[in-house]
């Protein structure tokens, strides 16, 4: 008879173990579950730029912002200038020209002799004599310049081409045709002398006098 050792030495050779008696009523052991195996990652693809993209570029320097801000504030400036020029092209002169109608004070306001303290606001000269009050219209009749009184001299001299008038306003040299013009003048309600360009006495030369019209002077 074979004995135990030999008995094992032969199971071990077969590759079989001795059977376990498992009590009655016990459940089977699990079984180990297999090692579980580590799945890599998908590896990320790169994302690909849509064709035509624009590459992007560093932000201008300040120094360029701040030139490009004069350059269109002077465009808009020049534009707003001859947007009001075109508009003043349109809107009516007399807006802005002195009335020919005009109120200078009283009679007793003026001195004998010539007054030019009108001059720059609506053109004109006061001139009293002994007997009487005029004004004379500061435009000379030769082309239209503004003659200044020569105090000194006791007449009105031309800085355009030299013609000269007296304190009443007769040219008595120079290129000038005729004496100047003088304003309708006259003394309203409220005792003030009223003056009205759009009313003009001359001398014509070699024609009547109308200097000596009545609203061509304030007698005295």
């Amino acid at each position: 008879m074979d004995s135990p050792t030999d008995q094992e030495q032969a199971g071990k050779v077969a590759g079989l173990s001795p059977e376990v008696e498992t009590p009655a009523g016990t459940p089977p052991a699990a079984k180990p579950l297999p090692p579980k195996t580590a799945v890599a990652a998908p590896a990320a693809r790169p994302v690909a730029k849509p064709l035509g993209s624009l590459v992007e570029s560093a932000p201008d320097p300040p120094v360029n912002k701040m030139r490009r801000r004069i350059v269109w504030s002077a465009i808009a400036g020049s534009l707003v200038v001859y947007f009001l020029m075109f508009l003043r092209f349109f809107l009516p002169r007399s807006i802005t020209e002195p009335p020919s109608t005009f109120r200078i004070g009283s009679p007793n306001d003026y001195a004998i002799g010539v007054d030019t303290k009108w001059q720059a606001q609506y053109r004109i000269w006061v001139t009293r004599t002994s007997d009487r009050l005029f004004v004379i219209s500061a435009v000379c009749t030769h082309l239209g310049c503004t003659p200044d009184w020569k105090a000194s001299e006791n007449k009105f001299k031309c800085p355009c081409h030299g013609s000269g008038y007296d304190s009443e306003g007769v040219n008595f040299e120079g290129p000038a045709p005729r004496p100047m013009d003088r304003a309708h003048v006259e003394i309203d309600a409220e005792g003030q002398i009223r003056v009205d360009l759009a009313k003009l006495y001359s001398w014509p030369k070699g024609e009547a006098n109308k200097f000596d019209e009545p609203g061509a002077f304030i007698p005295l």
